[in-house]
């Protein structure tokens, strides 16, 4: 049975899968949400220095430490750099690698090349409001595609601070993760009305499943579905 290796977006934590892990579990897998540094109950440890890469070594040491093999290696958002990254690392560990409504970089890209000029505008102008020029508050604006108020409220008291430098540092892949053996699958969280967009990459299949873009909140029966039935 393979094991479920789980790691949250931007401002994010291990907590933002806690309505997914009993859905995989009852299912008979091993599920492990991983909180990356700097981040959730891990935020003392942010630091001007924390960047793309120590988030890929975050990873690497969970599977590492559990001895995890035929890993479903899930990225949401920010974090399918981490996950492309670590793939990319310890391809023999993985059976599958699922980018969840996020960015899947070729070597030497980083997000804020991915998101573009204006995204990094934006964040250095409200890390430099924080008073912090090196650490990005979340968005006061962005409900992350979840509309029942409770599950907003419970989301935005646990998010933090993300050190800027996972932001602008670019991945380093051992290899293009298209010649790895392992499955492929890029997820799209779509709203009715929303637009629709595919992978970059076409080694990946394509799914599309109508949630927000924090579908581990606000859709996790849906998204445990989708994930358990990856090939």
């Amino acid at each position: 049975m393979p094991s479920f290796v789980l790691i949250p977006g931007a401002w994010h934590g291990g907590w933002c899968w806690r309505r997914l892990l009993p859905l995989l579990r009852a299912a008979g897998h091993e599920a492990f949400p991983v909180t990356l540094t700097g981040l959730g109950e891990r935020a003392h440890l942010a630091a001007p220095d924390v960047g793309l890469a120590t988030h890929i070594q975050d990873v690497l040491g969970v599977l590492a430490a559990e001895d995890l093999r035929e890993v479903v290696l899930v990225g949401h958002s920010y974090a399918g750099c981490v996950a492309t990254g670590a793939a990319s690392r310890a391809p023999d560990r993985i059976a599958h690698l699922a980018i969840l409504d996020g960015f899947l970089p070729e070597d030497g890209q980083s997000l804020a090349q991915l998101k573009g000029a204006a995204f990094v505008e934006r964040v250095t102008a409200r890390a430099a409001r924080a008073g912090c020029p090196w650490l990005v508050p979340p968005p006061d604006d962005d409900d992350f595609g979840v509309t029942d108020p409770a599950d907003l409220a419970w989301m935005k008291a646990r998010l933090t601070p993300q050190p800027l430098q996972t932001f602008l540092e670019p991945v380093a892949l051992a290899r293009p993760v298209e010649r790895e053996a392992f499955g492929k699958t890029f997820i799209q969280c779509r709203l009715p009305g929303e637009a629709r967009w595919r992978s970059p990459n076409p080694a990946f299949r394509d799914v599309e499943m109508e949630a927000g873009h924090d579908a581990m909140i606000s859709a996790p029966r849906a998204l445990a579905d989708l994930l358990l039935g990856l090939r």
